[in-house]
Parts: C-alpha cells; sequence; structure tokens
C-alpha cells in the first residue's frame, strides 16, 4: 500500500476533525497551527469560504490543504441560515443559540424541508484546487432530539434513514457518516486523494 498522506484541515473545530479523521483514513489529518490566521469567510457560497480557508491553510504551511465550509439551508427561509450557519445568531453565537434563533423562525412554518450541504476544497502543495459537494435532505422538528451530533443536528431528521425517525444527533457516529452531506463529500474527496498518493 501506498503512502498515506498527511494534509492540513484549515479548522480547529474538534467535532469535524473528528468526524473527517475516520472518513478520510487512512490519511492523517493534522489541525491548523496555532499560528496560521485564516481570512475572514466572507464568500457568497459554501465554495467561496472552503476555498479561502483551504488556500490561506495551503499558503501558510506550503502543503496540501482542505477546508469544509458546510450548513443548512432552508427553503422556507429563502435558503438561510446558510453560509451564516455557524454565526446565525451572531458573530460568537453558540450552536445552542444559532439552533434556537432557526427553531424560532420558523415556528409557524408548514414547509419544514432543510438541506444539510457540504463543500470541501482541497488544494495541494502545487496549488491545484478542487471542490467536492454533497448534500443531505431532511426536514426540521419543533423540538431538538439527541445529544450524538452538533449545530443543528439535534432538529434535523434526514430522509433517508432506516427505521423510526430519528434526528442526526440521535444516529450513532456510522449512521451518521453514511449519510450526511459531510460524510458524503468526504468519500468523493477521499477518492480523488488515491491519485494523490
Amino acid at each position: 500500500m501506498r503512502n498515506a498522506l498527511r494534509i492540513v484541515i484549515a479548522s480547529r473545530n474538534q467535532h469535524k476533525l473528528r468526524e473527517l479523521e475516520g472518513l478520510l483514513a487512512p490519511h492523517t489529518l493534522e489541525p491548523l497551527p496555532e499560528s496560521v490566521t485564516l481570512p475572514p469567510e466572507d464568500g457568497e457560497t459554501f465554495a467561496d469560504n472552503a476555498l479561502i480557508k483551504a488556500r490561506a491553510a495551503a499558503a501558510a504551511t506550503g502543503g496540501p490543504a482542505f477546508a469544509d465550509d458546510s450548513g443548512i439551508v432552508v427553503p422556507a427561509l429563502g435558503g438561510a441560515p446558510g453560509v451564516r450557519s455557524a454565526r446565525y445568531a451572531g458573530p460568537s453565537a453558540t450552536d445552542e443559540e444559532n439552533l434556537r434563533k432557526l427553531l424560532d423562525e420558523m415556528a409557524d412554518e408548514e414547509d419544514r424541508r432543510a438541506a444539510y450541504v457540504c463543500v470541501l476544497a482541497l488544494v495541494d502543495a502545487g496549488g491545484t484546487e478542487r471542490l467536492f459537494e454533497a448534500s443531505c435532505q431532511g426536514r426540521l422538528v419543533h423540538v431538538p432530539r439527541g445529544s450524538n451530533g452538533f449545530g443543528y443536528d439535534p432538529a434535523f431528521v434526514p430522509d433517508d434513514i432506516d427505521g423510526p425517525e430519528r434526528t442526526m444527533a440521535e444516529l450513532d457516529p456510522s449512521e451518521k457518516d453514511a449519510i450526511s452531506h459531510r460524510g458524503r463529500a468526504a468519500r468523493i474527496m477521499a477518492a480523488a486523494l488515491e491519485d494523490m498518493r
């Protein structure tokens, strides 16, 4: 077997790091060095923001780097929170505050459809850029349930889960990885990484 790659992930989010480590094994993911400051995520799309972070991490470390930009898109809210998902309730909002704002805004909505979207941007040592995008369709429940996820997981029920209705936060990690937007995007990227080894 050829050598696994060492890739910097342009994030220090431990939830994302753990989730992506399993999905991208046997490659080794290294968190963004503390000395690197990422530019503001001011893009208009998930791809814009992922590229902003991946380019900065690759330039700062001199090696391959990738970034994830993801969020939840709700048609009844015109696509919000979208690229503002991580700061929906404000620049320093917690997951709980963002979720509460979303559910408050959806309180009287009959159309509860939602989709998680993820774009992974990979920039190799030579500056070549690639994007990998995937989504997970579902709907929002009124009352959050579960403790296994983060972000909007406690209120998001995926369409394609077997058995009784459960939120993303009620799934075990392997179930979530099989259907999540991030899991799907990571599997596409993992196949592309085989060509780089």
